[in-house]
Order: structure tokens, then sequence, then C-alpha cells
């Protein structure tokens, strides 16, 4: 028998918020991935991180609330607790290795493909993975040729958006690049969820788990209070809202000559030194 699936119980509401949270996500991950190309080697890690976690904290945080307007009208829906935040665990680390390898590399030619490709099936994995912890009586399938269709959307969403972190410096430019990353993000979703189909069991008993109000609350509050740390890490620094990189001005690098000095009014200027070596050797042994 198959059950009743509806994934919009409460409308627009759990879509539009899911895909705020996407957006939310993307925006501060973008952001300090492109801050980590404008500072020192020895910072880049961090700011890389950051945005890992940043990234993959609101694409989880966006699943589930997307998932609490999915119901089944035939069975009740509980979720396991380890598999569900094992999914964000697969998301922040598979996210984190693809913008690990742009950082270091580049956003271009191979790394590019390379992170992209990777980073977007640890979004893939972190949405498959999410639904395998759910609980009900029944039996989940999926339709292959939509699940590959839903990865390829992940995929190439997640290549555009490291290419967008290595190319775009402004702030207005990189919002842009999060809301078509939150849009993709949740069309790879809802894609993913359109090859589901529940098959019933015969058995009326309640499944084991935690139902999704029981979830709602811790998941809310771990990645939320962690994107609005991120968020205020952003805020407070200006260079990642600007744009601007903070390199050590050129002349004042070791082993690059600073620009010349303007002579004082009045002042004799200083031979140079070639200048010097050859005025000496014109000189007669007399003056020495």
């Amino acid at each position: 028998m198959q059950g009743t699936v509806d994934g919009f119980t409460y409308g627009l509401v759990t879509p539009l918020v899911a895909y705020l949270m996407a957006c939310l996500g993307g925006a501060l991950g973008l952001r300090c991935t492109t801050r980590s190309m404008l500072v020192a080697r020895s910072w880049r890690g961090g700011w890389l991180a950051l945005g890992s976690a940043a990234i993959g904290s609101g694409i989880w945080t966006m699943h589930f609330i997307a998932m609490m307007g999915f119901t089944v009208k035939e069975t009740p829906v509980h979720y396991d607790k380890p598999t569900t935040f094992a999914s964000l665990g697969v998301a922040i680390v598979m996210v984190g290795i693809g913008i690990f390898i742009v950082g270091y590399k580049g956003a271009t030619g191979t790394a590019l493909f390379t992170g992209g490709t990777i980073t977007g099936l640890g979004v893939a994995s972190m949405h498959y993975l999410g639904m395998a912890g759910m609980r009900l009586n029944g039996k989940l399938e999926y339709n292959t040729l939509t699940v590959s269709a839903s990865v390829v959307i992940a995929v190439v969403a997640a290549t555009a958006a490291l290419w967008a972190a290595g190319q775009v410096r402004g702030f207005l430019w990189s919002v842009g690049a999060s809301l078509v990353m939150g849009l993709a993000v949740s069309g790879m979703h809802y894609v993913g969820m359109a090859a589901l189909s529940v098959h019933l069991h015969g058995s009326t008993s309640t499944p084991s788990g935690d139902s999704p109000a029981a979830l709602l609350a811790p998941m809310m509050i771990g990645p939320l209070a962690f994107l609005c740390l991120a968020g205020v890490v952003v805020m407070f620094d200006p260079l990642m809202v600007m744009g601007k990189p903070d390199w050590t001005p050129v002349e004042n690098r070791p082993g690059i000559p600073a620009h010349p000095t303007v002579p004082h009014p009045g002042r004799r200027p200083a031979p140079r030194r070639g200048q010097d070596r050859g005025h000496r050797s014109s000189r007669t042994p007399q003056s020495w």
C-alpha cells in the first residue's frame, strides 16, 4: 500500500524559512571563504573552517526545517537522533574538504571541479542520510533518475558557489550569489523529496525515535547559535563587508624596495651608490 505523502503541511511557511536558512548559511560561508583568500596563509585555515561549518549548518538546518512540513497521512513520522545529527557532521566535513581544496588551490580548473564535486556530494549525502533517519511504519523508496538529478543539482550549485567565493569580492554580489545558492540547495532538497515514495507496512505500531516537534528545539538551538556567532564575526570585520584585501602594501614587504625618497628643498641630495663609485674612480691619486 502506498502512503499519501505531503511535503507542504504548513503551506509555504516551511519552504520559505528553509530557503532563508540556506541563504544565511551560504552567505556566511561564501564571505568566510572569500576572506580566507585575502589573508596570510597562517590565518586561512581558520576562515575556511568557519565557512565550512556555516555552510554545513545552514543546509542541515534548511533540510530539517523543510522536513517539519513533511507528513505521511497513514503513519506518524519520527526521527532517529544519532542518524539525524550524524548527517550534520557529514555535511560539515565534506563541505569542508571541498572548501579547503579551493581555498588553498584556487577557484579555477581541477581544484574547482574537485572541490565542487566533493561539496555537492556532501550536500546530497547530508540529505539522504537525514532521510535514512526517518522512522515510520513503511519503507522509503526512491526513483533513481530523480535522485540522480538532485545530486547533479547539488554538485553544480556547489561548484558555482565555490567559483563565486573565489571571484566575487563586492558585498552585494556576494548576497546575490548566496541567494542563488540558497535556491539551488532548496531545489536539490525538493527534487530529492519528489523522488520519494512510501510503501506502508500492515502493522499499526508506533515507530521508534523522536517526533519532529521533539527534534525541533535541539536542532535549532545549536546550528542557529553558531550561525548567529558567525554572523557577528562577519559584521565586525569591515574587510568582509567591503571585500577589500588586507595584504601588506607592496612597498613594506621585505625584499622589495620602497618608493624613492623625495629630496627636501634646500638639501643637497645624497649621491647614489653607482654615482659615488664613479666619482671616486675618476679622482686623481693626489686627491686620495
